[in-house]
């Protein structure tokens, strides 16, 4: 069914892709060597709307609402096709779609996780992304993974990337005149300023989620672990219990030795949040959703990218891209593929910028006045620059319960790294390989 809906789409684009093609594009390319070919762009490759097309887009709500709407009125505005914006929040846009696509009812263009585009390519709920080469000339490498799924060693774009989400480094200007830029620096900060803590007023150098796997990544794959083989794509190789992964858990039961002496249950995301507003803590590990909270709050804050371990290497953070996606249920294919490719245009994408404060992963953006002058944008797209999409299979399903209970138990009880995480390989294996049946 996946293959039939994708060779039908490709049946309707063809002609439309021909006819606005320049006429002599092919004879041009013939001969030449391969650096001199003209890749496709926005302007060379265009598509004819169905007659009669009118367009639903799913979006989340707030200022990503605000955007979507007015990318629907400047859409409307070019091509005179109305598009009726709607909002389910973007997390649960593909089980939504699963239920409402077949009736004719989901959203011709959705926004979803980058992490979801295994599960929605098995269910054959999205159309792959026409215009690969020039995505790939004008997006990051992350977007273009992060979006991209493999089958049989062949890679297949089907996102229309509208972001890049990543975590950093928060950091009291108050009580750090320079942020660190080693975990040698950062620990040595933090033991100086936890000296002056007390049982009446407890002040912490650093916080994270030390039971959360989506953060834990960092260090994992900053000292050489990994996931899934052949870059996330393979479940049927793991790294998750490596030499570097083993590190990674001696690195945490050395922060917990010597500057996080709580328990897991103990350091959750509120009590974090609460100790950094408060002023009561140098550091702490989170994203951008967290900029409001702590702006409200009224402290002085900055960001910075995560600190180099002592092998040298910047932590892995996990990233995540969000991006639209084609319903391969949608009446209007063409019409849809032309919203979701107008939506990720540069243009777009930096009015995007400018309503969201999220960072685009357009590399025609990257330089821009607006970005370079949000500090907070800045400190994480560099970051983002060392981090690793999400795995978007769905065997990635089994990773992470697994993960962060190794990661808990070697922090509460002191379990050795090793034999921690190889229990929870085991544990990984065996439901991938209940999945498989």
């Amino acid at each position: 069914m996946q293959k039939f809906l994708k060779l039908s789409f490709v049946a309707l684009l063809v002609f439309a892709l021909v006819a606005c093609s320049k006429p002599d594009a092919k004879e041009e390319a013939k001969g030449t060597d391969e650096k001199e070919k003209k890749e496709p762009t926005e302007e060379t490759v265009e598509i004819t709307p169905e007659e009669g097309a009118s367009l639903v887009l799913w979006d989340n709500g707030g200022a990503e609402a605000e955007w979507a709407a007015y990318v629907a009125e400047e859409f409307t505005k070019k091509y005179n096709i109305p598009v009726e914006v709607q909002e389910v929040a973007h997390v649960d846009a593909s089980g939504k779609l699963e239920v409402d696509g077949p009736a004719g009812l989901g959203g011709d263009v959705f926004h979803a996780p980058h992490d979801h585009v295994g599960k929605m390519v098995k269910a054959g709920l999205i159309y792959e992304n026409m215009f690969t080469d020039a995505y790939k000339a004008d997006f990051m490498d992350a977007a273009i993974s992060g979006t991209s799924y493999t089958e049989e060693t062949e890679s297949v774009l089907y996102g229309y990337p509208l972001a890049i989400e990543t975590y950093a480094l928060y950091y009291n200007k108050d009580l750090v005149e320079k942020p660190a830029t080693t975990f040698d620096e950062l620990f040595t900060q933090a033991k100086e300023f936890q000296a002056t803590s007390t049982n009446d007023d407890k002040k912490y150098g650093f916080m994270m989620e030390v039971g959360n796997f989506y953060f834990l990544h960092a260090f994992l794959g900053g000292y050489g672990g990994y996931i899934f083989g052949d870059n996330n794509t393979n479940p049927a190789e793991l790294g998750l219990n490596n030499e570097g992964a083993v590190k990674s858990g001696e690195f945490m039961q050395k922060m917990h030795a010597e500057l996080l002496p709580l328990k897991n249950e103990d350091i959750t995301g509120d009590v974090i949040s609460t100790f950094f507003n408060e002023g009561k803590l140098m550091y702490r590990i989170s994203g951008p959703w967290d900029i409001k909270n702590h702006t409200e709050a009224g402290v002085n804050f900055g960001i910075a990218p995560l600190p180099t371990l002592d092998n040298g290497e910047t932590p892995k953070s996990f990233s995540g891209i969000k991006a639209y996606y084609v319903n391969s249920y949608s009446k209007y294919p063409k019409a849809a593929t032309l919203l979701a490719q107008f939506a990720s245009s540069k243009e777009m994408l930096e009015k995007r910028f400018e309503m969201t404060g999220q960072v685009p992963p357009h590399k025609g953006l990257l330089d821009s006045d607006a970005l370079k002058a949000d500090e907070y944008a800045m400190a994480f797209l560099q970051q983002a620059q060392s981090a690793v999409p999400m795995p978007n299979i769905p065997e990635m399903q089994s990773v992470w319960g697994p993960m962060g209970t190794a990661y808990i138990t070697i922090w509460n009880d002191g379990t050795d790294p090793k034999e921690a995480l190889d229990a929870a390989v085991m544990q990984v294996e065996d439901a991938i390989a209940t999945q498989s049946k």
